[in-house]
């Protein structure tokens, strides 16, 4: 939490700096700078629901003023409005690491549908739902659009998905859940064994309920478990049951036991090295620390328009949009659009890539009960800002 703070801060001032006319950056560099401060000043915004800020000539002798989350989801929006002048159209491609107009609009794109959360109106505005749908409708002009192969979005390969990746390692998005016997070429020393997923969640996916082995009527994004050694042994989406080898032999444990990892977690504590459903999109297969981390993606935006037409903006019919996503993944259509069924959709086609909190909390689930959480406290939809930074800075 202090560590995110400080980074997303000193982020903020630096890209201040660049934006500084002292600095000699041209209109470009300006551009990404106004990007980057938005992207920065949205998390802000979202985790913690204020924004300190620096002139470059303020030392660490001047207390920052503080943009209350109001102040600084403005601040954002105006960093990206002001930068799409200057930055590249870019559709797909190689060179989405760096900011592009698509980019900014996806991001003024989520800006614009967590308003009402963010500035506390309460409710959604026809303005701002209309905004979001004109934005997505602007990326699918730019040759964004829905692409078949789920999991295929996460490889280095260029696809019409992804908007924005990071060069970042993928290392940590494979290994944190794995067990520590399940390496590959790059990572022979295998997993951390370290996340895992909840039975409640995993049962929001179509298939058989108690195994996801091909063939097990499962939709696309719920993945398989590989049981001929194919995938380095390791499958994608949800690994559950017992666990299979390069050689397509049964895992062991290390005590010997059969590898076989639990739908069910017996509690918070009291697990073993195989309890849990393990979850992964990013396979060693395609690099085992590849530098490609996806940060914005279509089927984010194609929801995002259906979740504000939900809310009252033209521009087409919201289930069909989700039906349409859902039939390219393998799943049969959905009866109807609620807050819940979109929760449960945007659930199924984005988890672990950073966005369910925003989600839950936009949807309205984020006090709800869920397994092994009885409710929660609604001040904690933000996070503590740590105390270094409250004794440092009185405002």
């Amino acid at each position: 939490v202090k560590a995110t703070w400080n980074n997303l801060n000193q982020n903020v001032f630096r890209a201040t700096a660049i934006m500084d006319s002292r600095s000699g950056g041209n209109a470009l560099q300006v551009a990404e700078a106004k990007f980057l401060r938005a992207l920065s000043t949205y998390f802000l915004v979202d985790l913690y629901g204020q924004a300190p800020f620096r002139t470059p000539d303020e030392g660490i002798e001047v207390n920052p003023s503080v943009k209350n989350r109001v102040e600084a989801f403005e601040f954002a929006v105006q960093d990206l409005n002001e930068a799409l002048a200057d930055l590249p159209a870019a559709g797909p491609g190689g060179g989405l690491d760096r900011a592009s107009k698509a980019s900014a609009r996806f991001l003024l794109a989520k800006l614009h549908l967590n308003r009402h959360i963010f500035t506390g109106t309460g409710s959604p505005a026809a303005a701002d739902m209309n905004k979001v749908v004109e934005l997505v409708d602007a990326l699918s002009a730019e040759g964004f659009g829905l692409e078949s192969g789920y999991f295929d979005i996460f490889k280095e390969d260029v696809d019409n998905e992804t908007i924005y990746f990071a060069r970042a390692s993928t290392g940590n998005r494979i290994w944190n859940t794995l067990h520590y016997n399940q390496g590959a070429p790059g990572n022979e020393g295998g997993g951390w064994n370290g996340f895992t997923t909840l039975a409640e969640f995993y049962d929001l996916f179509e298939g058989d309920a108690n195994t996801n082995v091909p063939g097990s009527g499962q939709e696309e994004r719920r993945g398989f478990v590989p049981t001929d050694g194919s995938h380095f042994g390791i499958g994608y989406g949800f690994l559950v049951g017992l666990q299979y080898d390069r050689d397509g032999v049964p895992r062991t444990d290390r005590p010997g036991n059969p590898m076989i990892f639990t739908k069910q977690l017996p509690g918070l504590l009291g697990n073993d090295e195989n309890t849990g459903i393990r979850t992964i999109k990013y396979n060693p297969e395609n690099g085992a620390f590849a530098g490609h981390n996806v940060v914005f993606r279509f089927s984010d935006a194609h929801l995002m328009k259906a979740e504000a037409i939900l809310n009252g903006a033209s521009g087409g019919n919201g289930l069909a949009l989700v039906n349409e996503l859902r039939a390219l993944r393998g799943a049969s259509p959905m009866a109807a659009l609620t807050e819940q069924t979109l929760l449960d959709e945007r659930g199924r086609e984005l988890y672990i890539e950073g966005w369910r909190r925003n989600d839950q909390i936009r949807l309205g689930d984020w006090s709800n009960p869920w397994e092994f959480k009885s409710s929660t406290d609604a001040y904690r939809a933000l996070y503590p800002i740590p105390s270094t930074a409250l004794i440092s800075n009185p405002n």
